[in-house]
């Protein structure tokens, strides 16, 4: 039988140089984006900071809180540059703040390893050269134009007029206005974050105010429904009762007719079987009651007569123009008419009272309806 071989797997390891590349990116302070500047202080997201850069965002932030010697003495807040989580300081400002040592002896781990590996012809290819001397290096700064330049253009080249200075003073110089640049720009971005924050609750707010609002409108509206229904009840009861007792009255006055003429052709049969009778002696007994039941069924003064009209019901008309008006102008109260709504109210209840006389008076004042009472009736029929 054959025999299986299985290959070693062996560790697959980063080269050295990546290896602290990759280290030396996650010593990078954020503000000053240079390695981290002892001590290193680590706040409560677990972000560490260079102190001085902690204590830049940290004035940035509080422009106004007192300070001594140029960092501030009271407690305060900011954000991280990295997550933008609030720190909450003590009075002892960002001294206050843990050390983080393990990051600290990192660092001189790092720069010992980085000092004794790394070669030198790396850093030759790193320095600028020249680009009107080739063989100089940039060495100084012109203060004139604002541009680093060569000692032999100083000399003798395009900058022999104007002012230098040691590009080591203007680099410190320009870091250190970056630096400020950038923890300027942090204390802003956090004000500008929480105007931001500002808005989304005056939005939120506004929202929730005119819910409510609508709410209480739609409130309002539901019980002036509630009393133009009432209203209307009240008034279509005022026909409806009326109604019913002139119906009631006519048709009690149809009973009383149909009576009448039910009596009166029972006369007209028995005039008829009178007038057939041919002995004259039977006739004329007959004749004398006979003569007087015509002439009690030819009498209607008995009877009651409806007056012109009384089948009107046109003094239940109604007028609104006024009321219509006033409802197509109702509009939300303006400035100091919230204070007077209440005499306002009061006011409108006093003039629906006046209302309610004033139709009363009108009511009264419609031509005079003809009574159900058999008597008045009677009355009129005989004038």
């Amino acid at each position: 039988m054959g025999r299986t071989v299985v290959p070693k797997l062996s560790r697959i390891s980063l080269p050295k140089s990546e290896v602290m590349d990759n280290l030396e990116k996650q010593l990078i302070c954020p503000i000053c984006l240079e390695m981290f500047t002892k001590p290193v202080v680590i706040l409560p997201c677990q972000h560490n900071l260079c102190r001085k850069c902690a204590n830049d965002v940290f004035q940035a932030s509080n422009p106004y809180l007192p300070t001594r010697s140029g960092s501030l003495t009271s407690g305060g807040r900011f954000r991280c540059p990295s997550c933008r989580h609030e720190v909450v300081l003590d009075r002892h400002g960002v001294y206050g703040l843990q050390r983080n040592l393990l990051v600290e002896n990192i660092i001189d781990m790092f720069k010992q390893e980085s000092s004794s590996s790394k070669p030198a012809p790396a850093s030759k290819e790193e320095t600028p050269m020249c680009d009107v001397h080739e063989d100089e290096k940039i060495n100084i700064f012109c203060v004139t134009h604002g541009v680093p330049t060569c000692s032999m253009c100083k000399v003798f080249g395009a900058h022999k007029d104007c002012e230098v200075a040691p590009i080591t003073s203007i680099y410190q110089t320009k870091k250190t206005e970056l630096s400020d640049g950038i923890a300027m720009m942090v204390g802003h971005n956090d004000r500008m974050q929480g105007i931001i924050s500002q808005l989304e609750e005056a939005c939120r707010a506004i929202e929730e105010n005119g819910r409510r609002q609508k709410t209480l409108v739609c409130e309002k509206f539901d019980h002036l429904y509630s009393i133009l229904e009432e209203k209307k009840r009240e008034m279509s009861q005022k026909v409806t009762a009326e109604q019913e007792e002139k119906v009631n009255y006519i048709r009690g006055l149809t009973r009383k007719y149909g009576d009448h003429l039910e009596e009166s052709c029972k006369v007209v049969e028995m005039g008829i079987q009178t007038m057939e009778e041919s002995e004259m002696a039977l006739f004329l007994q007959n004749t004398k009651a006979l003569l007087k039941q015509i002439a009690d069924a030819s009498s209607t003064a008995h009877l009651d007569k409806v007056e012109r009209g009384y089948e009107s019901m046109d003094h239940y008309t109604v007028e609104f123009k006024k009321e219509s008006k006033a409802l197509r102008g109702l509009d939300f109260l303006q400035g100091d008419e919230d204070e007077d709504e209440e005499d306002e109210d009061a006011e409108a209840g006093a003039g629906e009272g006046e209302g309610a006389q004033t139709a009363a008076s009108a009511a009264s004042a419609q031509p005079p309806v003809a009574s159900p009472s058999p008597g008045v009736a009677r009355s009129a029929a005989s004038t």
